[in-house]
């Protein structure tokens, strides 16, 4: 659902998702891309996009310290073999 969000209401849906100063950095790309997206439409997407890949690379984040978490909790998992 917060990637729906991010596509439709860039700014609301970085808020939601904790990462106000990408909301911000997302207004301000928004103005530019709609000034600039008058002459070169596909410059419209870019907010959308920028909101969509930040929600992406935070939640993997959120993924990547809760595995690191487990593994340093409970040890690698069985037959794990160090190099």
């Amino acid at each position: 659902m917060i990637y729906v969000l991010a596509a439709l209401l860039p700014p609301i849906g970085l808020l939601l998702n904790g990462q106000p100063f990408s909301a911000i950095f997302n207004l301000l790309l928004i103005v530019v891309c709609a000034i600039l997206g008058l002459f070169f439409h596909m410059l419209l997407l870019v907010p959308s996009a920028h909101a969509l890949i930040a929600v992406h690379m935070k939640r993997e984040d959120r993924r990547h310290r809760e595995v690191v978490e487990a593994i340093r909790r409970h040890g690698p998992p069985p037959g794990y073999r160090m190099p």
